[in-house]
């Protein structure tokens, strides 16, 4: 007796059969009260099937083709015909699968459904993101990244889970995290509890990866790290893998930075581990009381910030990154972060983060390759990073400014702090905090209006700002005069058709 190898059936089946069915049926006038009595198959599993719940045994196929005028093989095949060919292209990539639409409560069949019900609106408005991803090559990691910030603003960027864990593996391993935490406590813990080798130099024989600050191999439980790495650099990658391992975040990036993620749990995860070595290298509880004191000084006074740094012995990107707590714990929910980075080599400079919540705020990332206004601090200080001596640049800049972003009521309190970039590169780096001036920020920062604060009237990009006589315009405002000129043929044409 012939054997027939069991067909191993995944979500993309389900979902591909269930929309051919549902278009089949439709394009036929036939009701599922009508296709069940002609196949036998109740209408409840007949829905079930089309939502992409269900696959029906091969007897069932065949009713349903017989039914539905077509052929089990095309029942089955993982091609979409007309108006569905889009999305067949999504399904077949997994793009859908890997967003992680449980995070925001959303069911990838219902999307599915939503697409079956409008295919002819949604299949032209997916062909469209497809051709916009490939014109400005986007890849799929450019989505996740997308998707992680969206996650991060969800939450406020605060995650009392994380930070329960932190404090609870804090007082497991009686880590004093009242100041500076040494590396080598927790390289300790690293190599004692969960067997880890660190090489310090591990990284020097491999000129190729010398962008890398850490790699992990996982069959020996080897952590290489750059050669060239400060000690808080290596107690931030260290906190890392104790957070791989502490929080059971298998699914993990093996190098120090995410780079090309297979899935988006590796995103998820990286920046889990990520956040946890953050909180251990700066306790909450220290950045809400340290904050709390700036604040509530009448004038502005950045030897504070700097004291802070040093206290906590971090990079000013660690420190912002602990600003998280501002939503939770003065209020401050509009908000944004983003770092600038400058290639002094070849003199260009690129938004490579950023995140904002509850709005989109300004400045944003522009792929464009247009040039940002440099009328905001932390192009301003990234300047005088220039005129520096080497020596010195390694030094933090830290300035501040309330940043009117024109054509609007929206102000700004932006606080940035500008350094090079360790190991010693060719880079300069400037992360900013920009606060929305409200009526809250003002009870809450008691130096928001000290004079000494400039305040200056910002935009996005050159390309797309109309302020006349700027002394920092870097290109010609070239989208704007293209919409005057549109808007100027407009009125041509509506004056013409009216005569």
């Amino acid at each position: 007796m012939k054997k027939y190898k069991k067909k191993i059936i995944t979500t993309n089946n389900r979902i591909t059969l269930g929309l051919k069915v549902h278009q089949l049926r439709t394009e036929q006038n036939l009701s599922l009260v009508e296709l069940s009595e002609r196949t036998g198959v109740s209408v409840s599993y007949l829905n079930e099937i089309e939502k992409g719940k269900k696959y029906p045994r091969a007897e069932k196929t065949a009713e349903l083709a017989k039914a539905l005028h077509t052929t089990v093989a095309e029942l089955q095949s993982a091609e979409l015909r007309r108006n569905l060919a889009p999305l067949g292209e999504l399904l077949r990539s997994n793009f859908l699968q890997e967003i992680p639409l449980d995070l925001f409560g959303i069911d990838l069949l219902k999307v599915i459904e939503i697409i079956a019900d409008a295919p002819a609106k949604v299949g032209a408005f997916i062909s469209a993101l497809v051709e916009t991803a490939r014109h400005f090559a986007l890849r799929e990691e450019n989505f996740y990244l997308v998707a992680m910030r969206a996650y991060q603003e969800m939450h406020n960027n605060y995650l009392e889970d994380l930070e329960n864990a932190i404090d609870s593996f804090v007082s497991e391993h009686k880590i004093a995290t009242q100041k500076a935490v040494a590396s080598d406590v927790l390289r300790v813990i690293l190599e004692e509890k969960y067997d880890y080798s660190v090489v310090e130099n591990g990284l020097e024989a491999y000129p190729s990866l010398s962008h890398l600050r850490a790699i992990f191999i996982a069959k020996q439980k080897k952590l290489l790290l750059h050669q060239q790495l400060t000690d808080r650099q290596k107690a931030r990658q260290y906190g890392k893998e104790l957070a791989f391992n502490y929080l059971a975040l298998t699914d993990r990036p093996v190098t120090s930075s995410v780079g090309h993620a297979a899935t988006f749990e590796q995103v998820l995860n990286n920046f889990r581990a990520n956040y946890f070595a953050v909180g251990l290298l700066v306790s909450r509880h220290g950045a809400v009381t340290a904050l709390a004191d700036i604040f509530a000084q009448k004038t502005w006074q950045p030897e504070k910030i700097q004291q802070l740094l040093s206290h906590y012995d971090v990079s000013p990107e660690i420190l912002f990154q602990r600003f998280n707590v501002l939503p939770k714990f003065f209020g401050l929910e509009k908000l944004f972060f983003f770092r600038l980075v400058h290639n002094t080599a070849t003199n260009s400079v690129v938004m490579d983060k950023e995140l904002h919540l509850h709005r989109r705020h300004q400045p944003h990332a522009n792929w464009l390759h247009e040039h940002y206004c440099e009328r905001w601090v932390s192009f301003q200080l990234l300047e005088k990073l220039k005129q520096l001596p080497p020596l010195a640049t390694s030094l933090p800049l830290i300035g501040i400014q309330r940043s009117r972003y024109f054509g609007t009521d929206d102000e700004y309190l932006c606080l940035t702090v500008a350094r090079a970039e360790h190991p010693p590169s060719t880079l300069q780096v400037s992360v900013t905090v920009g606060l929305l001036v409200d009526d809250h920020l003002k009870t809450i920062i008691k130096f928001w209006d000290d004079p000494d604060i400039p305040m200056v009237e910002v935009n996005v990009t050159c390309e797309r700002c109309p302020i006349v006589g700027c002394s920092e315009r870097a290109a010609p405002p070239r989208i704007v005069e293209e919409k005057i000129r549109q808007k100027a043929a407009q009125e041509v044409l509506r004056k013409l058709l009216e005569t």
